[in-house]
């Protein structure tokens, strides 16, 4: 019951943050978004049609057809999101009346990106889904060889040239282009947020002197990792390590102090699960 309640309450807030992107910076703009949030605006620019309503007579066929290959659940619970969205975007563009934010379409594109990023980066973490693309890549992949990525990415690639051929405007296409990447950007970023920290590994032949200065200054956790050398399979032992940003200088210092011989490669840390290591 707990986690429902959480899951729901990341749903309705991406709503609004979705549904506020839309309509205070992709409607004023004629900009548009991927998958088939896209295809709504694509129609409400072409029809006059209300966005929320074309995003319900768009997803509502898909999402019944995606039961079988996501869950009861997980339909019940984008059917909500939907809905919810839909009914946010309507309220706000004919009872609210949200002005546009800007008319500059470089900002239009850059903020609308994230705000929809953001909002559909928390339907995400709900369990949820704002849009019936999924649905229709899941089941191309799965009946062809086909990755869900490109269909995904051809349906987004649809919406663009449509833009660019019934407005006759190449740039607004370009520009939905690149919400488009800075939305997909910004869910990735929101769905890995946390403390920004490095993945360290260390070759040393000074492996047990090395982990006493990185206990006594740096803290306990860290791995020994047992290997071997490509050339005459050599015994190697090697030290892996998750570390903040800001500490990553200090270890640097730790390492050349011990071992000025050590091999260090540093890398991002995108997603971390778990407390230790």
């Amino acid at each position: 019951m707990k986690s429902e309640l959480k899951n729901y309450s990341y749903i309705f807030l991406g709503s609004l943050f979705l549904s506020f992107g839309v309509v205070s910076l992709f409607i004023p703009n004629a900009l548009v978004t991927g998958g088939t949030s896209g295809m709504a605006l694509l129609g409400h620019y072409v029809f006059k049609l209300p966005v929320g309503m074309l995003m319900v007579l768009i997803n509502a066929p898909l999402l019944l057809l995606g039961t079988k290959y996501f869950g009861k659940h997980f339909t019940i619970r984008s059917i909500i999101a939907i809905g919810f969205t839909s009914l946010c975007i309507d309220v706000m563009v004919e009872y609210l009346h949200v002005s546009a934010l800007s008319h500059d379409v470089i900002l239009a594109a850059i903020f609308g990106g994230i705000a929809v990023g953001i909002g559909l980066g928390l339907i995400l973490s709900g369990h949820a889904s704002a849009g019936g693309s999924t649905i229709i890549a899941k089941i191309v992949a799965s009946k062809t060889s086909i990755k869900a990525s490109s269909v995904m990415l051809f349906i987004d690639m649809l919406v663009i040239i449509a833009i660019a051929i019934l407005f006759g405007k190449v740039d607004l296409a370009l520009w939905s282009l690149v919400s488009i990447y800075i939305t997909a950007k910004s869910i990735d970023m929101f769905l890995t947020r946390g403390p920004s920290k490095k993945v360290v590994h260390i070759v040393s032949t000074k492996i047990e002197e090395l982990c006493s200065q990185i206990v006594l200054h740096l803290g306990k956790n860290g791995t020994i990792v047992q290997g071997n050398g490509i050339f005459e399979h050599e015994n190697k032992r090697m030290i892996f390590l998750v570390v903040e940003n800001g500490k990553v200088p200090r270890l640097k210092e730790l390492i050349q102090k011990v071992d000025a011989e050590a091999f260090m490669v540093v890398m991002e840390a995108s997603e971390l699960l778990g407390r230790g290591h």
